[in-house]
């Protein structure tokens, strides 16, 4: 009989457990260029081809604001002279030119005063397929208050454009 230490024993474990899990290693596939290729399968199914009609973009992404302009008059084709200042009894017009594809996008201005207080906000739906004049108008009937305002622009729930400033005496 041999006689071990408990060092050595450990060691003579570790040993044998290292050969063990060796040779419970997956067998590796062999590259017998003769063998015919294994079959494989696909990852996920293909999807079902789509019936009926798409539904309908909420969203173009290919629309984008080239200009925004604040005025009192519209010309028949849209646009609008800037002005920066106003009598309280004028009416607003935020006029928006896009360029490129809509189809149901939502197209908003508003209006704040100095203190941060919204003066007036309105959304329209723009469908276009290129260059485009949307004008929004706030009219009120008590007369904007004199002060300093702002008129912001939104497509699609997002801010666009840059925002123009103008004041009522």
């Amino acid at each position: 009989m041999i006689k071990t230490s408990p060092l050595q024993t450990a060691l003579i474990a570790a040993l044998l457990g290292s050969v063990a899990l060796v040779g419970c290693k997956k067998k590796e596939e062999s590259t017998d260029s003769n063998a015919a290729p294994a079959a494989t399968t696909p990852a996920e199914p293909a999807p079902a081809p789509m019936t009926g009609t798409p539904p309908p973009m909420a969203t173009a992404a290919a629309v984008n604001v080239s200009s925004v302009t604040v005025g009192k008059t519209a010309a028949a084709d849209k646009s609008v002279a800037p002005a920066a200042l106003f009598a309280p009894k004028d009416d607003v017009i935020v006029s928006v030119r896009t360029d490129g594809a809509a189809s149901n996008v939502s197209i908003g201005a508003k209006l704040t005063f100095q203190d941060g207080q919204v003066a007036g906000e309105q959304s329209d739906t723009l469908n276009a397929s290129g260059a485009e004049t949307t004008n929004v108008t706030f009219k009120n009937a008590n007369g904007w208050p004199a002060g300093k305002y702002r008129a912001e622009v939104m497509v699609d729930g997002k801010a666009a454009g840059t925002p123009q400033e103008f004041e009522v005496k």
